[in-house]
């Protein structure tokens, strides 16, 4: 897990365990401000908070922030944006309790992507976007991201994690072998004569990115399968910000929680576009979504009578502590004090997304497609694992199951056969 410090991965099992045998844990309070400046028009945010689901004879709440950072054009970041959630949420089983959903996740994040993909092609429109997804469950943060929109999150104790993948081909050398292998090209743009200039670009296309959501004109090899990271905080909370690479571009992590601190979290929106503008100017579109976690207020107990009357001054709630290393072994799991990893997995291959292990692969309906949720009946739906290195393990009828429609489109993604049409792309 990336993060200042050292951090214990800790099995979801385990924590699960913990959690059963401690108190009642209270949701935490979700305060949220975004702030943009525009100069292609192509940035859109979703913020969304007391989402309900059903659980048992009540409810249960959750929130969802997404980025989408749209290039050639809108269509598929407002696609994106208007369908991705349904998506997700029409992948999870009914009928699970809190700790089976947020384990569904992962699985479920992976579907909707590759669905809203899907759909969007068959639409015919050449736009790609990039999409940073989170969603809080409770003190659980799963994020989903394809491309170079990123989320950073500052625990209270002062250590910041990196929640999201970077899928530029600049830096992601296991990608630039992945889009290469499945018959594509990396390089840079050629101004002739032997010249190259830009960064490393994904050729047919010249898409600077090897995972986004859209970009039918590229080429298949540019994935939507997503990265995944799910978190366990602090119950002490901590400052999520959702940023795209207008600021990335100009500013550090640790800049860009340093010129914010102690504010709200529409003021800190503000003020983070305005660090990432001020140096250069406004080159692309700069958007920003800042979410605090707080533990619920409670009243503090009383106070003895003071001997003297003291003035105390009180920290702000995200002020950087020096980093410790200790261990945490013997702590109550009412009082974390380290965020824990729960999930990890970038893969692009769909036969490593789709968990087969239990207890996860006993929540979804064996015979239901694994991305677009069709029903088939038994011997119509094709192995996730057919034709892979696993199938030697794995026997073809052994689920989860593709239709025909999205088994296609994986075998696409692999390079097993042709893409749709391409030409192009004035991406950055």
């Amino acid at each position: 897990m990336s993060s200042k410090g050292e951090h214990q991965t800790v099995p979801l099992s385990v924590l699960l365990k913990r959690e059963s045998e401690s108190e009642k844990i209270e949701d935490p309070n979700i305060l949220h401000g975004q702030a943009s400046q525009s100069k292609k028009g192509e940035d859109f945010t979703l913020l969304k908070t007391e989402c309900q689901r059903a659980i048992g004879d009540g409810v249960a709440t959750f929130s969802v922030f997404g980025l989408f950072d749209g290039h050639n054009g809108s269509a598929a970041a407002i696609y994106t944006k208007e369908n991705l959630l349904n998506n997700v949420l029409s992948a999870i089983p009914a009928d699970l309790n809190r700790d089976e959903w947020v384990a569904a996740l992962p699985r479920a994040l992976v579907a909707g992507f590759v669905k809203t993909d899907k759909d969007f092609q068959e639409k015919a429109k050449t736009s790609g976007t990039t999409v940073t997804f989170v969603i809080i469950e409770g003190w659980v943060v799963t994020v989903a991201s394809v491309g170079d929109s990123r989320c950073i999150f500052e625990s209270a104790e002062g250590d910041i994690y990196y929640l999201s993948a970077d899928h530029r081909l600049e830096c992601n050398q296991e990608e630039r072998e992945r889009i290469t292998a499945s018959g594509g090209e990396v390089g840079r743009l050629n101004t002739g004569g032997g010249a190259q200039i830009g960064p490393l670009r994904c050729w047919p296309g010249g898409l600077c990115l090897s995972r986004s959501i859209g970009d039918m004109d590229v080429g298949e090899y540019i994935v939507p399968v997503p990265y995944v990271k799910q978190v366990k905080l602090s119950t002490a909370g901590g400052r999520l910000i959702i940023s795209s690479d207008g600021v990335w571009d100009m500013l550090s992590a640790e800049v860009a929680l340093d010129c914010c601190r102690g504010m709200p979290p529409d003021a800190a929106a503000a003020q983070i576009v305005k660090e990432a503008v001020r140096a250069k100017g406004l080159r692309d579109d700069t958007t920003c979504i800042v979410v605090d976690i707080l533990p619920l207020e409670k009243p503090p107990p009383p106070l003895p009578p003071p001997k003297k009357a003291v003035k105390v001054k009180l920290k702000a709630m995200f002020r950087k502590k020096p980093s410790e290393s200790s261990s945490h072994s013997d702590k109550e799991y009412s009082e974390p004090d380290v965020v824990e990893e729960l999930f990890e997995e970038g893969s692009a291959m769909l036969s490593e997304r789709f968990d087969t292990k239990y207890p996860v692969c006993n929540m979804f309906k064996l015979f239901t497609c694994a991305v677009c949720q069709l029903e088939m009946k038994p011997g119509e739906g094709i192995s996730i694992h057919a034709g892979t290195s696993n199938s030697v393990k794995l026997r073809p009828w052994d689920g989860p199951f593709l239709c025909t429609s999205c088994q296609e489109k994986k075998e696409a993604m692999e390079g097993k056969r042709p893409s749709g049409n391409r030409r192009d792309s004035d991406s950055d």
